[in-house]
């Protein structure tokens, strides 16, 4: 599997499909307002976690040659396209619970003999148990942490706990040309001690590579 962000709470996740080839999966493609430019991306599935210009540009993200267009999914429920599982759970963009900015999916995905969960703009200052229950144990966490519009990054590290991920990547935080104004990722890393981390390009893993025991963040760049 291939993991690659970019930018904002924009990931492709390229998965193998045993003989079947691959899968790609979008999800939160932004819209160019926002100051990022989005690549050209080709999806067989689409993920949108909420309905504002910076996570639902579905328009920019073109179908793979064998489809006419992407599957896509923006809300809660339970999907299984192409052999991967997807569940969306409701949560809320922020504590006031959809007084000012609504409604928000988290989604979990499994393929691979992986789970991965991405909390798009999650905003509640914890998770419920109801919400716990229904997204399980996680190999791989997409959080945000850039305040404002999403938790903190002070109030990350507190759901990151709740969930106790393998490996978590930070996302929705601050660059040079976004427009939108949020914490800085050393922000976040300064409330685990480090200082500096290395990133990525892209995240290639499987499922031997995830550690039971040695929770990591990685950081994935443009």
């Amino acid at each position: 599997m291939n993991i690659i962000w970019h930018g904002q709470s924009c990931f492709q996740i390229l998965a193998s499909r045993n003989k079947n080839g691959q899968i790609s999966i979008v999800i939160d493609p932004f819209s160019e307002e926002i100051g990022l430019r989005l690549p050209k991306l080709e999806a067989d599935v689409i993920l949108v976690t909420h309905n504002h210009y910076d996570h639902n540009n579905v328009k920019a993200v073109l179908a793979p040659p064998s489809a006419s267009q992407p599957f896509l999914i923006s809300g809660p429920g339970e999907y299984e396209v192409k052999g991967v599982y997807i569940k969306g759970i409701h949560s809320w963009h922020d504590e006031q619970q959809g007084k000012e900015r609504g409604e928000n999916t988290i989604y979990t995905i499994e393929t691979e003999d992986l789970k991965l969960c991405h909390l798009g703009d999650l905003g509640q200052n914890e998770l419920t148990e109801e919400q716990l229950e229904k997204i399980g144990e996680v190999d791989i966490l997409m959080i945000p942490m850039g305040g404002t519009y999403t938790i903190s990054a002070k109030e990350a590290p507190k759901i990151m706990a709740q969930i106790e991920p393998k490996i978590t990547i930070p996302m929705h935080y601050a660059l040079p040309k976004l427009k939108i104004k949020l914490d800085p990722l050393d922000k976040f890393l300064k409330t685990f001690g480090i200082k500096n981390l290395e990133p990525m390009k892209k995240l290639s893993i499987k499922k031997k590579d995830v550690s039971p025991e040695e929770a990591k963040i990685i950081i994935l760049k443009l």
